[in-house]
């Protein structure tokens, strides 16, 4: 499609926060500004589109968000977006602000939105891969993950201090949705015994024989990585399988859960969040729509949006290799 004249660019965040949101939301504003566009923050991601809570940007909105975690324009799941009348109805609220365009910060689901919307309705857009899970294809990384994966390491460190101190085992779930992305970085980082995917069934016979092999080499404590979502079943499931085989063990489990999509993003993601910001309304404006701008290999690409949530991205086999030898 040949490039439109944009003046006013709305920028939303939608699905499940992440750190680097803020960041990304002000890269996209500062850009937008330094071009000499409207910029309009649409709150609680397309339900706020639906309800009109459409607001335009100053620089004031943006100061002092870079280093924050969620994103000042909330987030919120939308069910009236998945009707025609929903969208409609957005669609009318955006032509009342005179937006021409829009960036959306999200996941699968909300990208999935954005595709719909420039279907149905022409609005140019360009999605930005912010989730915790990076599962989306069309990015070496999504915006987030790196913090994710740091809190994750923190916080198993500080389980390992409990279970050295108590020769005990523990199995410790880590987020990712149906992605094993954060498990494989975090249990490398973290020196796990074992790292349970959902790309990859481990047999629970498997894993108790690992862990009786370092038992046998004297390991004073053994955590276990759990991703959600995986074939195995859920950290407790296991943990409670396991306890049959190994009843001398003193097992304990911990969910991280929500603790890993928040805080203040690492300097990877405050860069990456940054850099795709920019790249977002520089692809608008030359006629790059219903696309996601990721990072691959230090460069900006742009994927199409269909591409980025349908294909599956997947776990690299290096990694798990890795994670294989140096846990034995």
């Amino acid at each position: 499609m040949e490039a439109k004249t944009i003046k006013k660019i709305g920028v939303l965040t939608s699905g499940g926060d992440a750190p680097g949101m803020n960041a990304a939301i002000r890269a996209v504003v500062r850009t937008g500004f330094y071009y000499n566009l409207e910029m309009y923050g649409i709150y609680r991601g397309y339900e706020g589109m639906i309800q009109n809570d459409i607001k335009k940007l100053d620089s004031k909105n943006i100061t002092h968000v870079l280093e924050r975690g969620g994103t000042f324009l909330k987030s919120a799941r939308s069910e009236g977006f998945r009707t025609e009348g929903g969208r409609k109805k957005a669609y009318e609220n955006l032509k009342n602000h005179g937006i021409d365009a829009l960036v959306v910060v999200g996941g699968d689901g909300s990208l999935t939105g954005a595709h719909l919307f420039y279907q149905e309705y022409g609005i140019p857009s360009i999605g930005l891969p912010g989730t915790i899970d990076n599962d989306l294809s069309g990015t070496d990384s999504t915006i987030g993950f790196d913090t994710a994966c740091n809190t994750a390491i923190e916080a198993i460190d500080k389980i390992r201090d409990t279970a050295t101190s108590h020769d005990r085992l523990f199995f410790v779930e880590v987020m990712g949705r149906d992605a094993g992305f954060i498990a494989i970085n975090a249990g490398i980082g973290s020196a796990a015994a074992a790292i349970l995917i959902p790309e990859n069934k481990t047999p629970i016979e498997s894993l108790v024989e690992k862990l009786k092999s370092r038992s046998k080499a004297m390991k004073t404590s053994n955590i276990v990585i759990v991703a959600e979502g995986g074939k195995s079943g859920s950290a407790q499931e296991i943990a409670d399988k396991v306890q049959k085989f190994l009843p001398y063990y003193d097992i304990k489990v911990t969910i991280l859960g929500h603790l890993q999509r928040g805080g203040a993003p690492t300097s990877f993601d405050r860069l990456l969040a940054s850099k795709l910001g920019v790249a977002a309304v520089e692809g608008l404006m030359q006629g790059k729509y219903d696309v996601m701008a990721g990072m691959i290999n230090h460069k900006v690409v742009y994927t199409p949006i269909v591409k980025a949530i349908v294909d599956d991205k997947a776990v690299d086999e290096e990694d798990l290799r890795v994670a294989n030898i140096l846990s034995t």
